[in-house]
């Protein structure tokens, strides 16, 4: 790989061109740093910022805003850790190095839209290769009389500074560097400038303005902050998600104290700077989003009991991908992540990433500073909005998106009180769905065998069922129509069994059960889920994963499956309700739906029972009803199916 760091050499001046406002400068300004050993640095900021630009570097890594009066406009100017003028200014006060500011002061400056290549790339082919093809694009471009001004007022502070120091790092904006080193060569006359200026106030930055006006989305600042020293220590909570989550014992000792959901956003940035790569290894912004999305994988999990699955990952990256190529760039923004969160997993998830992308843990609303609030149309001139729809109620907070508020306990261990009374139920509005989805199953398994039971033929003296026209279209050269024949199966569908997970080693659904329907519509019930103590949501409502159940019509006829000996053969709890759906069910079919299909013996037993199996691809369905039906709640008594709803998401 290339060398990433390239400095442009004139005189005692070791020039490092950079884009404001990106990671991947701040990060070479620190290598230039180490590589040249300075005696005074200069940076492209005029003199009559100088003073409020030190104090707000030394609130760092709080981030101020500087507002000052340009002509007619109210100026902005954040102070945030991934910008290349302050990460220089920064290293020159941490090693006692001069630090001078060399821009011209001007009013009424211009806004430029210059669209630069993505600073991505110079982590694949550095920085030279990047400025020597940025030069080329733009030979021959002239610059207004402002850039004029201001190139020639910071040739003549360099000229003063080479005559008191022998090595000089001048950090500058990439499309001012080659004007200036023409310009240094020749004599250069004192310029014309506002010498100081009585307008310039300095400001701590609401946390609410920090989530949107950054140039670079808060969770990577704050992993670049946090990696420019030692990096921190692996946070002790582990485990802990942003929910209550219990085992055994800590239902019997009344529950664990709750982690606040700061101090978890807070962690899952000390995580990720821990595991990007040595301390002092170049922080790569591909790898950053990678572990963006697991760090919101893992925080989804925790809150809605779902797992993102390999197809859904992805679909995100390719997502986001083609949407940043499509606005020329190489790798995607915060906005563009979102949408990818949104449109390729849930707005649960997109609200997941949300919270830990915007999370910046250092901001705070009480300052020894006023506190100002700045919308990106003020610092940027517009914005984009994105709205989430998560599946639970929700208050107003961060603009256009909604920060959610759930209930929670008034007490420890409030939730956990009436899980030792046994009737135990479920929750009648999931039971609809389940029934409706698995009616929907078995009248799939019915199409399935009067399709496998269906002929086709040439012809001749009767159209029977319709022309087949897959078959006349494949068979198109003999110049035939192929009919069909459709057969209706003998035999209708018994039970049903869905399989999510075959959990073979019995880790991650230990919890089985067999529920007996409570009317004449509903159906006999046998699962295996996860365990109901590890998701507490509401006053004893817990939250449950299937790994898979079964369905058996008419109810009441259906023992406990789980410690009836017929069944101890088996290998796997997929195998024993498939087992009971060929004992229980009344019909000659039985639907078993699943990522594999059974084993073969399961046939030879099928068949000794004049049953046979109707095997349905779990791909075959859809994701996302799929994703729907796997979810459960568990009541601790049919009182609470009145406050389960206000739980219930």
């Amino acid at each position: 790989m290339p060398s990433r760091l390239h400095l442009e050499q004139f005189g005692p001046i070791h020039a490092l061109p950079v884009l404001h406002y990106r990671m991947e400068f701040a990060q070479l300004v620190k290598m230039a740093v180490t590589r040249v050993r300075p005696d005074a640095v200069a940076i492209e900021l005029p003199p009559t910022l100088e003073g409020t630009f030190l104090r707000a570097l030394r609130r760092l890594p709080q981030i101020s805003a500087i507002r000052y009066q340009a002509g007619k406009e109210m100026a902005y100017l954040l102070v945030e850790p991934a910008d290349p003028l302050v990460e220089a200014a920064r290293q020159a006060l941490e090693l006692g190095i001069p630090l001078h500011f060399v821009d011209v002061a001007i009013d009424d400056y211009p806004h430029h839209h210059e669209q630069f290549p993505d600073s991505y790339s110079i982590s694949r082919i550095g920085l030279g290769e990047y400025y020597r093809e940025y030069c080329r694009a733009n030979a021959g471009e002239q610059p207004c009389r402002e850039d004029q001004q201001r190139e020639q007022g910071m040739a003549y502070g360099l000229q003063q500074m080479a005559e008191n120091h022998h090595r000089i790092l001048f950090v500058c904006g990439m499309s001012h560097l080659e004007r200036i080193t023409r310009l240094f060569a020749a004599p250069q006359g004192i310029p014309l400038q506002r010498l100081r200026r009585d307008d310039v106030s300095l400001f701590n930055l609401h946390p609410d303005s920090c989530r949107e006006v950054l140039a670079e989305f808060p969770f990577l600042s704050a992993v670049y902050e946090q990696r420019r020293g030692p990096l921190p220590d692996e946070p002790a909570e582990s485990g802990i998600g942003l929910r209550k989550r219990f085992h055994a014992l800590e239902l019997i000792s009344g529950g664990k104290e709750q982690v606040s959901e700061e101090q978890l956003l807070e962690n899952a940035i000390r995580r990720s700077a821990r595991h990007l790569g040595r301390e002092g290894t170049f922080l790569d912004r591909q790898r950053l989003i990678y572990r963006l999305f697991g760090e919101a994988a893992r925080h989804y999990r925790q809150e809605t009991g779902e797992t993102l699955q390999i197809w859904q990952k992805r679909a995100f990256f390719r997502f986001a991908r083609n949407y940043a190529l499509q606005s020329g760039m190489l790798m995607p923004d915060l906005f563009q992540l979102l949408a990818a969160a949104r449109g390729c997993v849930d707005d649960n998830f997109a609200y997941a990433f949300c919270r830990l992308a915007t999370c910046y843990p250092w901001q705070s609303a009480s300052s020894d500073l006023a506190t100002i609030s700045i919308s990106p149309e003020e610092l940027w001139g517009g914005s984009r909005s994105i709205r989430f729809r998560p599946r639970q109620k929700r208050s107003k907070g961060l603009a256009q998106m909604g920060l959610l508020k759930r209930k929670r306990e008034v007490r420890p261990g409030e939730w956990l009180e009436g899980f030792d009374d046994p009737s135990i139920c479920s929750y009648p509005p999931e039971d609809i769905a389940i029934e409706e989805y698995g009616r929907f199953l078995k009248r799939k398994g019915a199409m399935q065998l009067s399709e496998e039971q269906s002929r086709t033929e040439k012809f001749s003296s009767s159209l029977l069922d319709g022309i087949d026209m897959r078959e006349t279209l494949r068979n198109i050269h003999e110049g035939a129509i192929y009919v069909r024949e459709q057969q209706r199966a003998k035999g209708g569908v018994g039970c049903l069994v869905v399989i999510f997970d075959e959990d073979r080693h019995g880790q991650r659904f230990p919890y089985r059960m067999t529920w007996l329907g409570e009317h004449e519509q509903e159906s006999d019930m046998a699962f295996y889920a996860t365990a109901p103590e590890e998701n507490i949501v509401g006053p004893g409502i817990c939250r449950c994963e299937y790994g898979g159940f079964l369905l058996s019509y008419p109810p009441r006829r259906m023992m406990d499956v789980w410690h009836d000996p017929d069944y101890s053969d088996t290998v796997s709890r997929s195998e024993v309700l498939l087992l009971a759906a060929l004992d229980y069910s009344v019909e000659k079919h039985v639907v078993y739906v699943a990522a594999k299909p059974p084993r073969s013996i399961f046939k030879q037993l099928a068949s000794r029972r004049d049953r046979k199996i109707v095997y349905i691809p779990l791909g075959s369905l859809s994701p996302h009803k799929l994703k729907q039906m796997r979810i459960m709640h568990i009541l601790s008594g049919k009182d609470k199916r009145e406050i389960a709803k206000e739980y219930i998401w």
